[in-house]
């Protein structure tokens, strides 16, 4: 797992998950195009997160039954033509269907993840999913400036025809620099459909690894559905771009998630997420001081936005380090399972943000985030102190569990 490797994977994951967020910034763009309502043409954001739900329940299982390579090589190779069709839609229903297919297909980030724990040792795996998930905070960061200025520039279908010929040339590259893999799995689609539910079932460390990143995650959706509404409120009076402002600070998580990791690596999850969940009441808290408005509001909505974005990521890593942990014959179904409950708790933080910011205002969102993190920080030192089980105990546990068991590391790997 050379780091030539790595930057390749880490761009792969930035492509795939650009390509769900680009379609965000040229909404406006594409209603002038096809002369059809804002309304309207915000169903092909919709279509796209919809077929990327879709695919991750109904497709990424499969990494554990196809060879790795073969499978993100024809996933880009979809996503290019998908692309390419929305880019030259004549009318919105064609446009939808073909956002449709560009999220079922953009899961290059939820097989890299299991390929790369597979390729590399227990003992760097933190530092190498915190580079990939590096990549693709970037690429959801840098998508919607990347589409909003090139689709100013040249209309709203060119962001997509750039994205088809990156992800097809991404899909050449692939399918000569990432080894061959062998496939850790012989079930059948319908067995490996129905894994990741048995797999919550039995796996009390898959359960709470997913307990924590959906409260965390809801905590953030919250803050990020409903910063937009305080800042166009009376205390400050912005728009839109202000929330884009306060957003790019958040490129900062691109330098602290491979820090993260390596902190994984040389201390294990458990101590990784306990800083993470009080980094989380500590943003709480700062981001409350944003209801007094002026420079002191706007500071403290940037530091506490921040010190949220780098808290949720960084638990991220070492959520997945402990997961891909617990089986290596089943990391797609693994990620399956951990990254459906994910994004389930983010949606529901959004609904329940916008709810409690009617009734309450910032100051509720506020204490529901606190709430939420308290909560995910209730279940983990339960887990740390359950049957007299000691801190350090706990990490030795980790340790052991980070890939040591048979065929760890390297596992499926045969270079080819």
């Amino acid at each position: 797992m050379s780091r030539r490797m790595v930057l390749i994977l880490a761009v792969t994951c930035a492509v795939a998950v650009g390509n769900i967020y680009f379609p965000q910034a040229i909404g406006p763009l594409v209603a002038a195009g096809l002369r059809v309502s804002p309304d309207s043409a915000a169903a092909v954001v919709t279509a796209t997160q919809t077929g990327y739900t879709a695919g991750m329940v109904l497709l990424v299982p499969l990494g554990d039954r196809l060879p790795h390579r073969s499978f993100l090589v024809v996933l880009l190779a979809l996503t290019g033509l998908a692309l390419l069709a929305a880019g030259c839609a004549p009318a919105l229903p064609a446009l939808i269907a073909a956002s449709t297919l560009v999220g079922l297909t953009t899961l290059g980030a939820q097989i890299v993840g299991p390929l790369a724990a597979g390729l590399v040792a227990a003992d760097r795996q933190g530092a190498v999913i915190g580079a990939l998930l590096s990549g693709s905070t970037g690429g959801m960061l840098l998508a919607r400036t990347f589409s909003g200025t090139l689709g100013e520039w040249l209309g709203w279908r060119a962001p997509y025809l750039v994205a088809a010929v990156l992800s097809l040339i991404l899909a050449t590259v692939l399918a000569f620099v990432v080894p061959t893999t062998t496939p850790s799995s012989p079930q059948t689609y319908t067995t490996l459909l129905a894994e990741p539910l048995r797999l919550l079932r039995t796996e009390p460390d898959l359960r709470r690894s997913c307990f924590y990143q959906a409260t965390v995650f809801a905590g953030f959706s919250a803050v990020w559905t409903c910063l937009a509404l305080l800042l166009a409120g009376p205390a400050y009076g912005l728009g839109a771009q202000a929330v884009g402002m306060i957003a790019l600070v958040g490129a900062a998580t691109m330098v602290c998630t491979p820090l993260a990791g390596r902190l994984v690596d040389r201390y294990g999850p458990d101590p990784v997420n306990l800083v993470c969940m009080l980094g989380v009441l500590v943003s709480a808290a700062i981001l409350t001081i944003g209801t007094r408005g002026g420079t002191l509001g706007l500071t403290s909505l940037t530091l506490g936005t921040l010190l949220l974005d780098t808290a949720m990521q960084s638990g991220m890593v070492a959520n997945q380090v402990r997961v891909y942990a617990l089986r290596v014959d089943a990391r797609s179904r693994l990620n399956t399972a951990y990254m459906t409950c994910a994004y389930l708790g983010g949606s529901a933080g959004s609904w329940l943000g916008t709810r409690v910011w009617s009734q309450a205002g910032w100051w509720g969102v506020c204490v529901l985030v606190a709430l939420l993190a308290a909560l995910a920080l209730a279940r983990h030192l339960l887990a740390l102190y359950k049957f007299g089980e000691s801190p350090a105990r706990n990490r030795a546990a980790n340790a052991d569990g980070r890939g040591h068991h048979p065929g760890a590391g390297s596992d499926q790997t045969r270079v080819g």
